[in-house]
């Protein structure tokens, strides 16, 4: 989308990334941001304001392409360009990636494993226990699935629930209507009653909440931000970057 509003509503993305970093240092939270390649290298300037803040820089890919939809020589060729923009900026490799539209080809496992990526957050396969992901799963619609191997890449699991881009974000393109502009109150109470569920039924887990700047940034979902932060730090939430969480989890003995 290269017309100047959907470029401008990127360009607001600027706008709200300032408003979340100061949210973020009101309340000491350190949290992981996963920024396009050509976003670093279009806007260096603001993600250094990131990395200045102590926040994880973590992979979103280099052009934001599905995985899914590139030969694989291509999405290499992008996720090696896009580890070398983080490393500059940041001053070394990253070790969390999260795939554009949480979609991963066949061979994005492997190459994460290859490029030396610790962990991985675009699998649903769980709400909120972290679990290893698996490379080779061969799918079938007629046969029984066939899984492949667990891998030492931790997944660190999503969904679009815990998303504020379906819920709020109102969108159109030839062929797709996205409503989004939801309350931003009810989306707050599901965000909410999701953490209080996880601590009535789980020892210990990670619930990720993800959330874009050009969508959280606007004056009203700031305010619901805040309070959710206010909510999950009164029921005892701990919050962390995904790389500290990832490490949390490794650490923890297996049953």
């Amino acid at each position: 989308m290269t017309t100047p509003t959907p470029i401008s509503r990127g360009e607001f993305g600027l706008v709200g990334a300032r408003r979340l970093l100061a949210l973020l240092e009101k309340h000491g939270i350190r949290s992981t941001w996963f920024v396009p390649g050509v976003v670093i290298d279009t806007h260096e300037e603001a993600v250094a304001e990131v990395v200045a803040a102590g926040h994880e820089i973590a992979h979103h890919g280099y052009s934001h392409s599905v995985p899914a939809s590139l030969p694989p020589e291509k999405e290499e060729a992008e996720m090696v360009r896009a580890i070398d923009s983080i490393r500059r900026i940041t001053g070394k490799a990253p070790r969390g990636y999260r795939s554009p539209a949480w979609d991963l080809s066949p061979v994005t496992i492997d190459l994460l494993l290859k490029y030396g990526f610790d962990y991985e957050s675009s699998l649903m396969g769980h709400d909120h226990l972290p679990y290893y992901a698996r490379s080779g799963d061969r799918p079938t619609v007629d046969e029984p699935f066939v899984f492949g191997e667990h891998t030492r890449l931790v997944e660190m699991p999503i969904s679009w629930t815990l998303d504020d881009h379906p819920h709020l974000e109102h969108w159109r393109t030839p062929t797709t209507v996205n409503p989004g502009l939801m309350n931003a109150s009810g989306v707050l109470e599901n965000w909410v009653d999701d953490f209080r569920y996880m601590t009535r039924t789980e020892e210990w887990g990670v619930l990720t909440y993800t959330c874009h700047p050009y969508v959280i940034g606007r004056g009203h979902r700031m305010i619901m931000l805040e309070k959710l932060i206010d909510s999950l730090k009164e029921m005892g939430a701990a919050f962390m970057a995904l790389e500290d969480a990832a490490d949390e989890f490794e650490a923890r003995p297996r049953s």
